[in-house]
């Protein structure tokens, strides 16, 4: 397996921890998506990493696919419940900690779009994705409380992006303080 992605990226992050988790031999290949000569077109239409190409050349792209897949790689050590109300908790943590990341990048680019003026930027639109991540954190908090694990009592794949989500916070936006 090949996963193409960035360093950078909360969402390869994530699929890289799965993958060590689960004790999987992958090649990694870097890939700026901003680059002019970025060729991710040529394994992913929508031109986003991560991207995972299997062995016979066809791709699995969005971190919760690519994610979801690894998970059955291998029965040790699953991250994903197989059914029911823990995997829909497991899940639901998951999507939290995406929609995290998701308004932290809709942030991000509104207020660091290259050739765009400070006039030009909506501080609504930066303070509306804030908003949100400030919400989520809340009930990141209250939802986890004094309990060791996100979902359950081993580590799971909301503990996971969870995790993803708070690092890529503490690189790209130290002044929210989240702990």
């Amino acid at each position: 397996m090949k996963l193409i992605g960035a360093t950078t990226s909360p969402y390869v992050r994530k699929v890289r921890i799965v993958m060590a988790e689960k004790k999987l031999d992958y090649q990694f290949v870097t890939e700026d998506v901003w680059a002019a000569e970025t060729t991710i077109g040529q394994s992913n239409p929508l031109g986003k990493v991560p991207c995972l190409v299997m062995e016979g050349g066809e791709a699995l792209f969005d971190s919760r696919v690519i994610v979801e897949y690894l998970d059955t790689l291998s029965p040790v050590g699953k991250l994903i419940p197989a059914v029911g109300r823990e995997r829909a908790e497991v899940k639901t943590w998951e999507a939290l900690a995406d929609g995290v990341l998701d308004a932290l990048l809709l942030a991000r680019l509104e207020n660091s779009w290259a050739g765009r003026t400070k006039a030009q930027r909506s501080q609504a639109w930066i303070d509306r994705q804030l908003g949100k991540v400030h919400a989520s954190l809340k009930a990141m908090s209250q939802g986890l409380g004094e309990k060791p694990f996100c979902a359950g009592i081993y580590l799971s794949l909301g503990d996971i992006a969870v995790g993803c989500a708070l690092g890529y916070l503490d690189f790209r936006f130290p002044d929210i303080d989240w702990r």
